[in-house]
């Protein structure tokens, strides 16, 4: 069975984009505009992962993960930033998401973040791929 993902940002080019890249490896089973659509769509699809933006309107990344985590508790988490930080990574780690990666990083590093997420394990991501990608 394809890993199923639901992609979330505020900007349509970004979410086709990402669609795009990702897909045939995982299907992409919805995309959402911000975070409160993010969980509606979470709990509708039953996606595998979410692919978060962090900086939104409505509801911000933070605040889903949040929400996320506390209704879909088996739903894996990355959050995508345009910042590349260490505090960054804190927050997301703090937030409940199993990575984090900046959009400033290749391709291929996000496609080795999603699967390390999606390989079934005991520990999070955080543990096993780099905190900041």
């Amino acid at each position: 069975m394809v890993p199923r993902i639901l992609i979330v940002d505020d900007h349509e080019i970004v979410r086709k984009g990402l669609a795009g890249l990702l897909q045939p490896r995982w299907e992409v089973c919805g995309e959402a505009g911000d975070g409160l659509e993010a969980v509606e769509k979470v709990l509708e699809l039953k996606p595998d992962l979410v692919l978060l933006d962090l900086s939104m309107p409505v509801m911000g990344g933070t605040a889903a993960a949040r929400e996320i985590r506390r209704r879909s508790p088996e739903t894996k988490i990355i959050f995508l930033s345009m910042h590349d930080s260490d505090s960054v990574s804190e927050l997301a780690r703090l937030a409940g998401a199993d990575a984090c990666i900046s959009k400033q990083r290749p391709t291929q590093e996000l496609q080795t973040a999603i699967a390390a997420v999606l390989r079934p394990q005991t520990t999070t991501a955080f543990s096993s791929v780099p905190d900041k990608i």
